[in-house]
């Protein structure tokens, strides 16, 4: 059994299901033609029966006494004729199983216990039908019941007596036979066609999965994640939802890896330049060393301080890189109820000791947020550095937390109205802040640092000048358990 199943789920889905469809139909089929051929069976013998009982009828008492005196199990050896046609097989017997056969019986029919036992119970009318053979061992089926003697005052039971009248089953058997042979050939057309049939759905029906599995192949042998496969839009069948679901799978591999490539370019385009003067300066510095000719003081502590500048700008864009290619799945389990204020006054120091010149006003209420604490930190880092980079000398930043929602004002010169769409993008920089350090990444980390937290970050500009980033963030629905 379980090798046949095996083999049966090795082969092709369209096999298996026009084999399915074949039995289905088969086992239908099948449940109709047997109950056909017993219903028909059940007619016929009820007619046959139905027959009998119509051919029954009471004997002249000169007929049976002349029938018993001369009694012979060989038909027509008497003059003497029983009720029904000649049809029928017509005989007496008494209660010891003796026969006397009427002159117009076909033939003997052979005596059973059955019909012995309506002979000898005669006087309480019962009869019994059931099936039999002749002496030839031809079907027959015996009506066996009380012989009647016909007399003026009404029929009357001839004790120790049954009549038997039976009809020949050779043609009921023919023409069972016969239904037989014919439901089983409509079976087997209709198993076959069946078959074919499931198959031929299962060609039709399997034609997208074909298509499917062919854009598949395709894509594994060529990378080519440009391939779609043609949905009828008013289509909502199964087949249909596993193409748009390939479709909007091969779109989102394809944007991914469109941006993983603007990654990468954009990333080697970032390291070129720190990298190209972290080359330049050590090689100045290893020249004059070759050269004996050591460099002025001022200038090689201006060239070591360029060195160590561009090495924290590097570590910060290896940093920042990293912080954008970490997968979404790895930060489940840092994911926990924080104290948003405490955040954001942690950050708050951190930009007062990169702006001492700089006076940052802070009004922070209390707010309870799901995020990543170290994440959500840089975040708003971030947001602050970069009111720190673009306030003017003395100049103020605002900083306000109410009702979750975040606001960082600076007073410096603003992003012009065109190049606001671009902010959150990707190592983009506006053309005022090339000269800057820093990366183009950091409002990226920023963006999706709180949409991970479910809120959004916007930059507009400020009525009188400067820039204003707004985070809103919803609530935690209770405070983290060590705080009250």
């Amino acid at each position: 059994m379980s090798r046949a199943l095996r083999r049966f789920r090795s082969l092709p889905i369209r096999s298996r299901l026009a084999l399915l469809v074949a039995a289905a139909v088969a086992f239908g089929v099948a449940a109709v033609s047997v109950t056909c051929w017993f219903i028909v069976q059940g007619k016929l013998i009820q007619q046959i029966d139905d027959d009998l009982r119509a051919a029954t009828s009471p004997v002249g008492s000169r007929s049976v006494q002349n029938l018993l005196a001369s009694c012979s199990n060989t038909p027509g050896s008497t003059d003497e004729r029983g009720p029904g046609s000649t049809d029928y097989y017509v005989q007496i017997i008494d209660s010891a199983g003796r026969t006397c056969v009427f002159d117009n019986s076909v033939g003997t029919v052979k005596v059973t216990g059955t019909d012995t036992a309506v002979a000898q119970n005669a006087d309480r009318g019962l009869s019994t039908l059931h099936d039999s053979t002749d002496t030839k061992g031809d079907p027959v089926r015996v009506l066996a019941s009380p012989l009647l003697i016909a007399s003026p005052a009404g029929p009357q039971i001839y004790p120790g007596h049954a009549l038997l009248i039976a009809s020949p089953l050779k043609d009921t058997d023919k023409t069972l036979n016969d239904l037989a042979l014919l439901l089983l050939l409509v079976s087997g057309i209709g198993v076959v066609g069946a078959g074919a049939a499931g198959l031929a759905v299962a060609r039709a029906g399997l034609r997208p999965v074909d298509k499917l599995t062919e854009a598949v192949e395709h894509v594994a042998r060529t990378e080519d994640l440009a391939v779609r496969i043609p949905v009828e839009d008013d289509s909502e069948d199964e087949i249909a939802r596993l193409s748009r679901s390939f479709n909007s799978m091969t779109a989102s591999l394809a944007s991914s890896r469109d941006l993983q490539q603007q990654l990468i370019a954009d990333a080697g385009h970032e390291l070129r330049t720190p990298l190209t003067s972290l080359r330049t300066n050590i090689e100045l510095l290893t020249r004059s060393e070759e050269t004996g000719r050591p460099l002025p003081e001022a200038d090689r502590k201006a060239l070591l301080a360029s060195v160590k500048a561009q090495m924290t700008e590097l570590a910060a864009l290896i940093g920042d890189l990293q912080e954008l290619s970490r997968p979404e799945g790895q930060r489940g389990e840092r994911v926990q109820v924080i104290a948003l204020q405490d955040t954001v006054e942690s950050a708050l120091r951190r930009a007062r000791l990169r702006g001492p010149e700089l006076t940052i006003t802070a009004d922070v209420e209390p707010w309870f947020v799901r995020a990543e604490p170290a994440a959500m930190e840089r975040a708003i880092v971030n947001i602050l550095d970069n009111a720190v980079k673009f306030s003017p000398e003395g100049g103020v930043v605002e900083v306000r937390l109410s009702d979750g929602v975040l606001t960082v004002r600076d007073h410096g010169p603003g992003v012009p109205a065109d190049e606001l769409p671009h902010v959150f993008d990707r190592f983009w920089r506006s053309p005022g802040a090339r000269a800057l350090p820093g990366s183009g990444l950091g409002l990226s980390i920023v963006a999706r640092t709180v949409q991970q937290s479910g809120g959004e970050v916007t930059l507009t500009p400020a009525p009188d000048g400067g820039m204003v980033a707004t985070i809103r963030l919803p609530g935690a629905p209770t405070p983290p358990p060590e705080l009250p």
